[in-house]
């Protein structure tokens, strides 16, 4: 099985990068060429370029009418200087938001690594190498220590909310979106590993409770959630922080909570924010007439 401690080992013994070791791996793995795979991942960053850009339209809505427009709020706000928190972290919200939106409203989006989680890894890289001025390289670079990360979640536990609740999509691209960040900004193999811990250990427990069974609340401004969470982990690591609990076995933890969670919380929109009055009556007005669920 893959790990965290794997790859960092790896990588301090050859002196390379996390993002390196990952890259090189995926080339034997596959019989490919670093190149080759270079290109299909500079691929993925534009489509969650052009993911964030659409989902930026003011009046996208989805077909049940439940989402779409918040993202264009939140990026207005930034843009002008309004953002309790700066503009950066205004810009990063405002993506993790377009790019969940685009996917509610079916555009095209990457799966990072779910349809669900897809707004917190874009929105995190994107916001990082526009606002600290970064090249395109670094965040590609970025999506190959994201993409190892992942891969070992998926071996070692699971990234599916059916599986594992919310902890496993949100929190796993929480995870991916941390270590990729700090890949992007310099930092040291074990900071990344650290970065994947910090951002899993802070969302274990996570539930999957999609109101009326449909990946749009809370699923969407959960990803906003999700990029605040993986700039904070970066953040701590990037300063010479290290996880106490190693990643490996943050993973491990995870899909133990995982396992006990019921199956009421684990994406059955049984349980939860689905299962409130609120939540209950937009699934009947769903049911009965589509998108009139965001208006009744």
């Amino acid at each position: 099985m893959p790990s965290i401690a794997g790859y960092v080992k790896k990588a301090e013994k050859q002196g390379k990068r996390f993002a390196q070791v990952v890259l090189e791996s995926q080339a034997a793995d596959l019989e490919s060429t670093p190149e080759a795979l270079l290109a299909k991942m500079r691929q993925a960053l534009t489509v969650m370029e052009e993911s964030a850009k659409e989902g930026e339209d003011p009046s996208l809505r989805s077909a049940s009418g439940l989402t779409g427009g918040a993202a264009a709020k939140v990026m207005a706000r930034a843009r002008a200087g309004e953002s309790l928190c700066g503009e950066f972290f205004g810009k990063a919200v405002a993506r993790a938001l377009a790019v969940s939106e685009c996917n509610a409203c079916m555009g095209r989006i990457v799966a990072a690594p779910t349809a669900g989680s897809c707004g917190i890894l874009p929105a995190a890289l994107l916001t990082v190498m526009e606002e600290k001025g970064l090249p395109e390289e670094g965040a590609v670079m970025g999506l190959f220590t994201a993409a190892g990360v992942g891969m070992v979640i998926a071996s070692n536990a699971t990234v599916s909310g059916a599986q594992g609740g919310c902890q496993a999509e949100v929190g796993s691209a929480s995870a991916m979106a941390a270590a990729a960040v700090v890949e992007m900004m310099g930092g040291t193999p074990q900071m990344c590993a650290d970065a994947c811990a910090i951002a899993l250990k802070n969302v274990l427990g996570l539930v999957c409770d999609p109101v009326a069974g449909l990946v749009e609340v809370p699923c969407v401004k959960r990803n906003a959630m999700g990029v605040v969470n993986a700039l904070a982990a970066a953040e701590i690591a990037l300063a010479g922080v290290s996880s106490a609990i190693p990643a490996d076995e943050v993973i491990v933890a995870m899909k133990k909570v995982g396992n006990v969670m019921p199956g009421i919380l684990r994406e059955t929109a049984e349980g939860g924010l689905a299962d409130t009055p609120t939540g209950r009556r937009i699934a009947e007005a769903f049911l009965r007439g589509g998108s009139q669920a965001a208006s009744e």
